[in-house]
């Protein structure tokens, strides 16, 4: 039977299963097409684990493979090989433009693809990409370890990591790709490889932060965890004309804060939407509530006054954290979200007032990241390669279709002026069809070039979704479009 008519058959014979641990071929391929699948069940697989109801419903993939062990990975990539057609890659479905779906690609979907295994004398855990930070922590609970994922508990490992991984406490214990130790791939041209420093370092380099742009599918993380450690939570909730005197406040605090605190500052709705409040929060891992205590004694003593509500060192831990995160990204809801690295030399305060003081709707919020110590050191050799000290990130979430206009219009007037005082962007917070701006350093953003047309010179993994979905083997033009070209 030709490729063709075998595709066009759906393929395989539609067994389910549930992918534990699977690293062979126990069960049959399981793909479902647009044309020969019911489209209800077809519209399903495409868009069923999009987080994102804000959608580009035009981009139609040619099929859906639901891959429950690698070798499901390696023979969609062969096939779409022979059809001479793109091959695309969802983890956990969290990426705001849906970077997964892409107009007549193989869309390869790691739902079903599950494994976790710890190593106890290298402290080592290995996973598949489409594990959660909270399904990782889960498991490592037993284990006293840690590893600082995505804050979302739906964020699959697989994307978060690739663009870099803004983790927990990222401002002091750095990118959570820099726990990377292997990873284990399908290439381009279907072959299965392990990289390391020492083993195809190339790939290795690029899959510290090139986003969906690597030119390969990892099939299996091999990461280094922390020790667990107690949590401890202190919060300040100010009104909104304290805007500019908090975040000042939490900027001057950064650089010798205590090295087991995050710190965020955030602008969000009051619980009957009339208002505005700015949180200033303070997550502290340590071994016990004293520990906190001493550590953030300096914090309170130095806060400002007149904050409307006020918590210190109050325990929690993750599952609590992960609670809170899905009340703020709730699902079923429509999301339009850009970020800024904001320069060093800016006056934050007032470059991040208008978007703190002017949020569109109840449930969108703005986010002030404090990347300051990690943001002053070195960085390893890897892609990951733009931050500053100060990190912006806009979410706008609604849920009418009638808004759209209105909230993704704000979005965008917010950061063309912000833009004009930031250093570049992160990936994970950003759609590249309607900004082009810098994710790396201008020497990475080259050699990151280089390896995609090395490893994937047809351009068979999709890549970057740009304007109009173009940008093939070149990948990102890695430069501001306000900038005169």
């Amino acid at each position: 039977m030709a490729d063709g008519d075998w595709l066009a058959k759906g393929g395989g014979t539609g067994t389910e299963d549930e992918g534990n641990d699977h690293v062979e071929a126990t069960t049959p391929f399981r793909i479902l097409t647009r044309d020969a699948t019911d489209q209800d069940t077809f519209n399903e697989a495409v868009w069923g684990r999009v987080f994102n109801r804000w959608r580009d419903t035009s981009r139609v993939p040619r099929a859906v493979v639901q891959a429950s062990c690698v070798a499901h990975v390696r023979e969609a990539v062969e096939l779409a090989n022979r059809l001479q057609c793109r091959v695309s890659v969802r983890s956990g479905g969290h990426s705001w433009a849906a970077w997964s779906v892409r107009q007549d690609a193989v869309l390869v979907d790691l739902a079903r693809l599950r494994h976790m295994t710890y190593d106890k004398k290298t402290r080592i855990v290995s996973c598949s990409p489409s594990a959660t930070g909270e399904q990782l922590n889960g498991f490592l609970r037993g284990e006293g370890r840690l590893f600082a994922g995505g804050h979302c508990p739906d964020v699959g490992l697989g994307g978060f990591l690739l663009q870099g991984g803004m983790g927990w406490n990222c401002k002091n214990w750095g990118w959570a790709c820099e726990s990377i130790v292997g990873i284990d791939v399908i290439t381009a041209d279907a072959r299965e490889l392990y990289c390391s420093d020492v083993e195809n370092s190339d790939l290795f380099w690029a899959v510290r932060g090139a986003g969906p742009g690597f030119p390969a599918i990892v099939t299996s993380f091999h990461l280094l965890t922390r020790p667990s450690l107690q949590m401890y939570n202190s919060v300040y909730i100010y009104p909104q004309s304290m805007f500019r005197t908090v975040l000042q406040w939490v900027i001057d605090t950064c650089p010798t804060a205590d090295p087991d605190t995050e710190i965020v500052c955030l602008a969000k709705r009051t619980a009957d939407g009339d208002d505005t409040e700015i949180i200033a929060g303070f997550l502290s891992f340590k071994p016990s509530q004293a520990d906190a205590e001493a550590a953030m004694q300096r914090v309170r003593d130095s806060r400002p006054a007149g904050a409307k509500v006020e918590v210190w060192c109050e325990p929690t831990n993750f599952a609590r954290q992960y609670a809170g995160q899905r009340v703020e990204q709730p699902t079923g809801y429509r999301f339009c979200s850009d970020n800024a690295y904001v320069d060093n030399h800016a006056d934050v305060p007032a470059v991040l007032e208008k978007a703190a003081t002017s949020l569109p709707t109840r449930k969108s919020f703005v986010l002030y990241f404090a990347m300051n110590p990690t943001s002053r050191r070195p960085l390893p050799d890897m892609a990951h390669s733009m931050h500053s000290d100060h990190y912006l990130a806009l979410y706008t979430i609604w849920d009418d279709e009638a808004d759209d206009a209105q909230c993704t219009g704000w979005v965008h007037d917010i950061m063309k002026d912000v833009q004009r005082h930031s250093v570049g962007s992160y990936m994970g917070d950003a759609d590249f069809r309607y900004r082009t701006t810098r994710f790396w350093s201008r020497e990475n953003g080259e050699r990151l070039r280089d390896i995609r047309r090395k490893w994937d010179p047809e351009g068979r993994i999709c890549g970057y979704l740009d304007a109009g979905d173009s940008s093939g083997v070149q990948g990102l033009e890695n430069e501001f479009d306000w900038v005169d070209k």
